[in-house]
C-alpha cells in the first residue's frame, strides 16, 4: 500500500488502529483500553439489574433475574459468532488494503443482521417456556423463581433487536481497529439503564419487568447511536441505506467462518443451562445455592473483562498482519496478549478474592445468598487464569480464519468433559453445592491443556486469509 493511499484511508476514519506497525504492546492497549472500559460499563449495567432487584428483599425474584442470561446467551452466543467470521473477514481486508472488499463485508453484515434480528427475536420468544422447565425442572419451580424469570426473558426477547445491532455495528468498527465509538456508545447505554431501573423499579414497582424494560431501550439506545455512526462514517464501513444487500460469495465466506464458532457459543450456552439445572437441584437450600450462583457469576464477568477485551484485540491484530501476510509479528503478537491478559486478570483477582464477603453482600445481603458466593469466590476464582489461555490463542486462530479447531476444543471441554463431569459427580459421588460448582474450573483447565497443544503444534500453520494479495503473501511466510 503506498504511503499515499495509507494516508488518505487514516484521514477518513481517525480513530482507526493500524496495528499491522509499531509497537505490538501499544497496538493492543490503545485498542483494548476502550474495549475494556465499554465492557466494564456494559458489565455495569448489567449488573444494576440485579442489584436493584436484590434491593428489593425478593431472592427469588433477584435469583431469576440472575439465572437467565445462560439461556440468553443460547441466541446471543450464536449471534456473536456468527458476527466474528464478518469481523475476521473485515479485518483481514482492512490490513491488506482491500476497501472495496471491506464495503461489501460491511454492507452484507448489517443486511444479514437485520433480517436475524426478525429470526431471533421469534426464537427466543417460543423458546423461553421450554428452557425454563429444562433449567428450573418444572414450570411452577415451587418457589416463584419460574414467573419471574419468563417475565424478564420474554420482556427481553421482544427487544433483542437492540443488542444485535450494536454487537454487529461494534464488531465492524473493531474489525477496523476503532473501538472507542463502540465504547462511548455503551456509556451512554448504562447510564440509560442504571436511571429506567432505578426509576421504573423504586418509583413505579415494576419489579422483574422494570428492570426488563429498562435493558431494552439501553441496548436500543446503543444500536441507534451505532447506526448513526456507520451512517455518518468516512471510508471503507461507511453503511449507505440503498446498499444494503447480500452478496452472496461474501455471505458465504461469513458463515464459513463464523459458524464454527456460533455453533461452539451457542452450544455452551446450553450447555450451562443444564449446568445451572444441576445447581438448582443440589442438597442444600436451592433458592439460597441459585441466589449464590447469580451473585458469583455478576461478580465474576469483572474478573473476565480484561481476557475479553484482550481476546478480542488479539483477533483484530492476528486478522490484520495475516491480511498483510505478516505471520512473524501476528504470533509475536499473540503471546504479548497472553501476557497482558495474565496480568490483568491478576490485579482484579487478588482484591476479589481478598474482599469477597463484603463485595457479594453488596448484591445481595442474605446470610446464606453470601455464604454461597464468597464459597465460589475463593475457590473457583484462582482457575480464571486457564482462561487467559482459552480466551486469547483461541481469539488468535480465529483472527487466522482457523475457526473451526476453537469450536471442537471448546465443546470437547465445556460440554462434554464438563457434562461427564456433572453427571458422575451428581449422581455417583456429592450432589453438594461446591463440587457441582467446581464443574466450571473442570472445562476451563481441560480446554487450557487442549488449546496449548493444539497452538503449540498447529498454530499458524493453518490460514484462511480472505483476501488475493494476502493469500499468496502468507503462505510464502509460512
Amino acid at each position: 500500500m503506498s504511503t499515499e493511499t495509507k494516508e488518505k484511508r487514516f484521514s477518513l476514519g481517525r480513530a482507526n488502529v493500524d496495528m499491522t506497525e509499531g509497537s505490538i504492546v501499544k497496538s493492543i492497549v490503545i485498542f483494548a483500553l476502550p474495549l475494556l472500559l465499554g465492557n466494564l460499563f456494559q458489565q455495569l449495567y448489567n449488573m444494576v439489574d440485579t442489584w436493584v432487584i436484590g434491593q428489593t428483599g425478593d431472592t427469588e425474584a433477584y435469583a431469576a433475574v440472575g439465572s437467565v442470561a445462560p439461556i440468553i446467551n443460547i441466541l446471543i452466543g450464536f449471534f456473536s459468532g456468527l458476527a466474528s467470521g464478518a469481523g475476521v473477514i473485515i479485518s483481514q481486508n482492512y490490513g491488506a488494503g482491500r476497501d472495496e472488499e471491506v464495503r461489501c463485508a460491511t454492507h452484507t453484515a448489517m443486511t444479514m443482521t437485520l433480517i436475524l434480528c426478525v429470526v431471533f427475536t421469534a426464537l427466543g420468544l417460543l423458546t423461553t417456556p421450554l428452557m425454563l422447565r429444562l433449567m428450573l425442572h418444572a414450570e411452577g419451580d415451587g418457589g416463584g423463581v419460574y414467573p419471574h424469570a419468563y417475565t424478564y426473558l420474554m420482556i427481553y426477547f421482544a427487544g433483542i433487536s437492540g443488542l444485535m445491532i450494536y454487537n454487529m455495528g461494534a464488531g465492524i468498527m473493531r474489525a477496523v481497529g476503532d473501538s472507542a465509538r463502540p465504547f462511548y456508545y455503551l456509556v451512554v447505554s448504562a447510564v440509560t439503564n442504571t436511571l429506567l431501573d432505578l426509576l421504573f423499579v423504586f418509583k413505579f414497582k415494576m419489579g422483574v419487568a422494570g428492570v426488563a424494560y429498562a435493558t431494552i431501550i439501553a441496548q436500543a439506545a446503543s444500536a441507534v447511536l451505532t447506526v448513526i455512526s456507520l451512517l455518518r462514517s468516512h471510508g471503507a464501513i461507511r453503511i449507505e441505506i440503498k446498499k444494503l444487500r447480500i452478496n452472496r460469495e461474501m455471505l458465504g465466506n461469513i458463515i464459513r467462518l463464523g459458524i464454527p464458532a456460533a455453533i461452539q457459543l451457542a452450544i455452551t450456552a446450553f450447555s450451562n443451562v443444564f449446568v445451572q439445572s444441576y445447581i438448582s437441584n443440589v442438597n442444600s437450600d436451592k433458592t439460597a445455592a441459585l441466589a449464590g450462583w447469580t451473585t458469583y457469576s455478576k461478580i465474576d464477568q469483572f474478573i473476565f473483562l480484561p481476557i475479553q477485551s484482550i481476546a478480542l484485540a488479539a483477533t483484530t491484530f492476528v486478522g490484520q498482519n495475516l491480511g498483510k501476510g505478516d505471520i512473524k509479528r501476528a504470533k509475536k503478537g499473540t503471546y504479548v496478549a497472553y501476557l497482558m491478559s495474565t496480568v490483568g486478570s491478576l490485579m482484579i483477582m487478588a482484591p476479589i478474592m481478598i474482599f469477597a464477603p463484603g463485595i457479594a453482600a453488596i448484591f445481595n445481603p442474605d446470610p446464606d445468598v453470601v455464604e454461597h458466593a464468597v464459597m465460589l469466590l475463593h475457590f473457583i476464582t484462582p482457575f480464571y487464569l486457564c482462561s487467559s489461555v482459552n480466551q486469547v490463542f483461541a481469539a488468535a486462530l480465529r483472527g487466522a480464519g482457523n475457526t473451526r479447531a476453537p469450536m471442537v476444543i471448546m465443546l470437547t471441554s465445556f460440554v462434554v468433559v464438563r457434562q461427564i463431569y456433572l453427571f458422575i459427580m451428581s449422581n455417583f459421588i456429592s450432589n453438594d453445592f461446591f463440587p457441582i460448582a467446581f464443574g466450571y474450573p473442570v472445562g476451563w483447565m481441560t480446554c487450557c491443556a487442549l488449546t496449548l497443544i493444539y497452538y503449540k503444534v498447529v498454530g499458524f500453520k493453518k490460514i484462511n486469509v480472505y483476501t488475493d494479495g494476502g493469500m499468496t503473501e502468507a503462505k510464502k511466510n509460512a
